[in-house]
């Protein structure tokens, strides 16, 4: 590396450099006693008063030099490189001066005294004061270049002035000697700076690392070779409850976790185990973690991994917020926030665990239990009430856990219990009884008064023969049961059950399969005038023949479709089959086409409704949709705004099954409605109960006011047409009295046919009205 020149040195590098000059005052003034002395010498042996002068004058150098050194030896570090410059500039003024003086000796012994001793002692102070040069001046190259010039330039001109060959000769000599002394100084000065820039580049590395230690949030230690800390950082001391990291340095592992053991934070077993994991990790170079536990409840994790130059490092952290995060978050993951309940997944896992074990010869039970109509305590007080409803469950159904039984929350307001050792069915049924009898009862939430009704299924299966999915999907199955039979009850499986399932699976597909294909049909109801005893109208009714069990009861299909979600592709198919044929018959015919509740919860119901009567020609007035009171209570103001929509396309709009809902009678007036059905249920005993007549007539009668015409269903005898006729004067009536539903030709055949009973029902009427 070459030298730098001064200009190009840091100032932090230039400033130790000055303070160098001023560093040793004693061995200047031991110079100038001697040279001062060998110029005496020097007098006193030539008594030339040259050199009474050149003694004075080196008093006086020595006087103004020593007290400069002292003067800056004393006071502070230089601020910046201009306070150091000035400093240098002094040291070289009188550094100058004593240069000169000794130049001065030296020229005078050498060519004016012509004695040997004063030439010989000239060039002994040349040579003594030389040899100083690059040691004392390093630190300025400028002083080493005045003092060269003004010590050994007087020496050659004086040899060169003596006029012979040899003494020429020898002053010109002195040019390798100066640069000799100048190269010496250089390198002098070279070592000095690469040294004094490495020592500050280690402090720097070392402030750094030491910096980077000791803010680390691990505690940390370096073990040497001997298994001894050789470092260490703040953190590890505070860990370990000492006051600094030095208390840790000599110590060993052994050491440091005894110091757990004596404070009662860690067991002996646990330091033994500690010890052994880390050494061999140690030994081994490979990394390994371990995770100890405290007795104050804090989480210490321990890493060890092999270092260089045989070091290990150790580091270690207080883990305690990260293990109660993992805690916390494993907990979320396994139980129910609501209930504190194990959720599905971690219910299945434990379920899993404990049918793997034990005897696999052993009956086990699991119960599925559901809370019947839940949905309305959601809708009708909200959901914070339907959550404590579920607590107050969970609370009753948690009491009876323990060992070998497992209550879980399994989503909603379904609960499971898992019997891990049953032992026979009668068992099994005790337990669910009795459980079914604690859980019935009233609770109070949020002030209200509720009623805990819940409906079941259980399985009883051997370990070996079963897992926990069969289980849940057979105990489901029985649930399914329970509630066809009622609800507020539960239900063993039974093998039956899974067959019914699986037929009622293999349905759903072949029902899909039918209406992808256009596999259903339509036929009509007739709808008869009660004015003309003919066909005025007619109901659009799908049927659905099985190709293998025949046909299939509506009564069963149509429910599949709606819990299948295919209920509106079936209404559109009956929509748009209905309208086609209609634009067949005579005109004064019209048909009428039930649209379900899912229909009305889409606007697209509009549109299917255009679609059918553009796509078929189908003049909009005789076409009758039929709304049920269910799809009246799912939204009433969307309901509402498609009637309405659908009353501007110029169809009428029919309410079927009047009577059954709690709130009818609200309808007739908010709804846009031309025409209302009266369910079958109003005429089943109108014959012997004056009561369900009066019901009719009354209806009737409010009817008619309000523009509203009236259709009587479920017709079947001619004593209720007849009752019908004379007293309650409907304007349609439909039923079996009047033969089973039709198919399109028919209808169109039987369109101006009048009933033969007609004339029987005009006799009735006079004698009504006599």
């Amino acid at each position: 590396m070459s030298l730098k020149r001064k200009n190009e040195i840091p100032v932090d590098v230039y400033i130790p450099f000055v303070e160098t000059l001023f560093r040793d005052g004693l061995t200047l003034s031991i110079g100038f006693f001697a040279q001062t002395l060998l110029v005496m010498l020097v007098y006193w042996k030539t008594r030339d008063p040259t050199y009474i002068a050149v003694a004075v004058g080196l008093l006086t150098v020595a006087f103004l030099r020593l007290r400069n050194i002292r003067k800056y030896r004393n006071a502070p570090s230089p601020r910046n490189w201009a306070e150091a410059r000035r400093r240098e500039n002094d040291y070289i003024l009188y550094g100058s001066m004593h240069g000169f003086m000794l130049g001065a000796f030296c020229f005078a012994g050498i060519y004016l005294a012509h004695d040997n001793y004063a030439e010989i002692a000239a060039v002994c102070v040349t040579l003594a004061s030389a040899t100083s040069i690059a040691g004392r001046n390093y630190g300025s190259p400028r002083m080493v270049v005045i003092f060269i010039m003004t010590m050994t330039w007087p020496i050659s001109l004086g040899f060169i002035l003596r006029g012979d060959v040899y003494h020429v000769i020898l002053g010109l000599m002195s040019a390798p000697f100066l640069f000799a002394i100048k190269r010496f100084a250089d390198l002098v000065r070279e070592v000095l700076f690469t040294a004094l820039s490495e020592e500050k580049k280690a402090n720097r590395i070392a402030q750094r690392f030491n910096r980077a230690l000791n803010t680390m949030s691990h505690g940390l230690v370096m073990l040497g070779p001997d298994g001894r800390v050789a470092v260490a950082n703040a953190e590890a001391a505070h860990l370990m409850s000492l006051k600094s990291a030095d208390a840790l340095l000599g110590r060993s592992i052994h050491g440091l976790l005894m110091r757990g053991v004596a404070g009662g934070m860690l067991a002996p077993k646990d330091c033994r185990y500690i010890e052994a994991q880390l050494t061999r990790a140690l030994r081994e170079g490979r990394d390994r973690k371990v995770l100890v536990s405290l007795a104050n409840g804090q989480h210490y994790e321990f890493s060890a991994r092999e270092g260089s130059q045989e070091l290990g490092v150790i580091t270690f952290e207080d883990v305690t917020a990260r293990v109660e995060a993992e805690d916390k978050i494993r907990f979320m993951a396994r139980y129910d926030s609501l209930t504190g309940l194990p959720n599905r997944a971690y219910f299945h896992e434990l379920i899993g665990e404990a049918m793997a074990s034990g005897d696999l010869e052993r009956l086990c039970g699991l119960a599925v239990l559901d809370l019947d109509d839940f949905k309305s305590v959601n809708d009708t007080l909200g959901h914070p009430v339907g959550d404590g409803l579920i607590y107050a469950v969970a609370e009753r159904l948690a009491a009876v856990a323990g060992p070998g039984i497992t209550v879980s929350r399994f989503g909603g307001d379904e609960f499971m219990i898992f019997f891990d050792r049953v032992e026979d069915e009668s068992h099994l049924i005790g337990q669910l009884d009795e459980i079914f009898v604690d859980l019935q009862g009233e609770v109070d939430v949020a002030g209200h008064g509720l009623r805990i009704q819940a409906s079941g299924g259980a399985v009883l299966s051997r370990v070996k023969d079963t897992d926990v999915d069969a289980m849940i999907v057979k105990a489901d199955l029985a649930l399914y049961k329970a509630k066809e039979l009622g609800k507020n009850t539960w239900r063993l499986f039974e093998a039956s059950m899974d067959a019914a399932f699986r037929n009622r699976q293999l349905m759903k597909a072949d029902l899909r399969a039918a209406v992808e294909s256009k596999g259903l049909r339509v036929v009509y109801q007739p709808i008869v005038s009660m004015s003309t005893m003919r066909i005025a109208s007619c109901e659009a009714l799908c049927r659905w023949d099985h190709p293998d069990l025949g046909p299939i009861s509506p009564g069963i299909f149509i429910p599949l479709a709606e819990e299948m979600g295919i209920i509106s592709e079936i209404s559109t198919f009956v929509l748009h089959a209905a309208c086609t044929e209609c634009a067949k018959w005579p005109v004064q015919t019209s048909v009428s086409v039930n649209l379900s509740a899912k229909d009305f919860r889409n606007r697209d119901v509009v549109q299917k409704v255009g679609d059918a009567l553009a796509s078929s020609g189908l003049v909009a007035g005789r076409l009758e949709i039929e709304v049920t009171e269910t799809a009246l209570l799912d939204d009433k103001s969307l309901t509402r705004q498609y009637i309405e929509e659908l009353k501007r396309l110029g169809v009428r709009i029919a309410l079927d099954d009047f009577g059954t809902g709690y709130s009818s009678l609200s309808y007739l007036h908010k709804l846009p409605l031309d025409k209302i059905k009266i369910d079958r249920s109003f005429l089943m005993d109108v014959t012997q109960n004056r009561r369900s007549l009066e019901l009719l007539k009354g209806i009737v009668n409010l009817s008619r006011p309000l523009g509203l015409s009236v259709t009587v269903e479920g017709v079947e005898t001619f004593e209720q047409l007849k009752i019908l006729s004379s007293q309650v004067k409907p304007d349609l009536v439909q039923g079996f009295l009047f033969g089973s539903a039709l198919s399109a030709s028919g209808i169109e055949t039987m369109s101006s046919t009048v009933w033969p009973f007609a004339k029987d029902i005009k006799t009735v009427r006079r004698a009504g009205r006599h």
